[in-house]
């Protein structure tokens, strides 16, 4: 049965849980980077198992993306979905904050994949359901700016909660205190109004379940990206970025090590995590005068040269400054990556798109990781470089790639002037049609 729509005047409400229940879960998955290592160091004494147990749990993101993105666009109980899948991640990270170092390995890699498997939810789902929660407009673009700045604190929240915890008590509390962040994020969203947009009555009719009809939805995300330029060009330029943001933290490692000060690393990148919050929240603020189009580039392009100016400094308190200027550039780039994906997704595809994009960028970020790491020999400041040559790239790459007449024209702001017109063949949205 079809949950009723939600009354315009509780929109306002819905977004402040909704951005509860997500920061909340986000907190849970950054934090996991760092509980999980800190884990299996303190109870088997290497960090080589908390290495295995964090590859399991990113592993599922981009391969279990278009199965999570399908299975949320068909469910007919969405408040059952999200709140189930996210307290599944819930009893993941509860269940290896007690087996990590002490059951057999299989079982506890076997934990983390099932959880690693609930993470699309996290990633891309949740901001999914945002065209379902606010009008159009303003408000809308707004609400993804927040739904960034949700994404920036809690990676600056997540690890430095766990290291903080874990120094006055232990890992294994810190990361039992993770799992209940997610059992809190499972509870909010199973408060959530889930009666427009995507997920309920105003959402397109579904056929009876069947292998074809799942089938076809599992590849609807993938078709979307492939056939929407828009989709296709933020696509490509982020997983492009991405392949080098996956490296900056071993890179900043390199490179305060290079520079002497090898214990500068965290302040580095605590600075960029806080220019990143700062960003996302200034767009949600102020509303800058740039087509949301024209931001994605103008941040790729901005975060770029900004990392490139700290590869070359010498003085420390410039490169932090730097680094702060480089996330203040990346946030906003988040909340331009959020709102094409909404406004060129077709809704029935909406969660799969969300899910297969952020899966992808996760896969990028880990393969930027992995050739770091075969790259270290280098010296860092060529390797940063090299990372802020990725952005400049991906910068031009989304130019290249993305049609000329998408999005409005002119010198009127995609923030101001509201929702950017959709590509041919892509419906209009319907909680478009929801007046604030």
């Amino acid at each position: 049965m079809l949950e009723p729509p939600a009354e315009p005047g509780a929109r306002s409400g819905a977004m402040r849980l909704y951005l509860a229940a997500a920061f909340s879960a986000r907190l849970a998955e950054e934090g996991m980077a760092v509980a999980a290592v800190m884990l299996a160091a303190q109870r088997t004494g290497s960090a080589a198992q908390g290495a295995f147990v964090l590859t399991a749990w990113m592993a599922p993101h981009v391969c279990a993306a278009p199965l999570v993105g399908a299975v949320a666009g068909r469910a007919r109980r969405p408040r059952l979905f999200f709140s189930g899948a996210l307290a599944g991640f819930a009893a993941a990270i509860a269940t290896l904050a007690a087996i990590t170092g002490r059951a057999p390995m299989p079982v506890t890699l076997a934990v983390a994949l099932v959880g690693g498997g609930c993470g699309p939810v996290v990633s891309g789902g949740l901001s999914s359901l945002i065209a379902g929660l606010v009008p159009a407009g303003v408000r809308r673009d707004r609400a993804y700016a927040l739904d960034a700045s949700a994404y920036s604190a809690a990676s600056v929240a997540g690890p430095a909660a766990v290291s903080v915890v874990a120094a006055l008590a232990s890992p294994a509390t810190a990361t039992a205190l993770l799992g209940g962040a997610a059992a809190v994020a499972a509870g909010l969203a199973a408060a959530l109004p889930y009666g427009s947009g995507p997920y309920g009555a105003g959402r397109p009719a579904r056929s009876a379940p069947g292998q074809a009809a799942l089938r076809a939805d599992l590849v609807a995300g993938l078709t979307a990206v492939l056939r929407t330029r828009e989709l296709g060009a933020i696509t490509a330029a982020t997983c492009l970025a991405f392949l080098g943001i996956g490296g900056l933290t071993t890179t900043t490692v390199l490179l305060t090590g290079h520079h002497g000060r090898p214990g500068s690393a965290g302040v580095l990148m605590t600075a960029f995590a806080i220019g990143a919050l700062a960003g996302s929240l200034a767009v949600a603020r102020w509303r800058p005068p740039l087509t949301v189009h024209r931001l994605a580039a103008v941040a790729l392009f901005g975060t770029g040269a900004a990392l490139a100016a700290a590869a070359l400094v010498p003085h420390p308190p410039a490169r932090t400054a730097l680094f702060v200027a480089a996330g203040l550039c990346d946030g906003p780039l988040l909340a331009a990556t959020l709102r094409i994906r909404a406004d060129h997704a077709p809704p029935s595809a909406r969660a799969q798109v969300f899910t297969l994009g952020a899966g992808l960028k996760i896969s990028a970020a880990s393969c930027g990781a992995a050739l770091t790491g075969l790259a270290a020999a280098l010296p860092p400041p060529l390797l940063l470089l090299g990372i802020a040559a990725l952005q400049i790239a991906a910068a031009l790459l989304y130019a290249l790639l993305r049609p000329r007449a998408a999005g409005p024209r002119g010198p009127v702001s995609a923030f101001t002037a509201g929702k950017s017109c959709p590509p041919p063949g892509v419906p209009e949205e319907p909680s478009a049609k929801i007046t604030p």
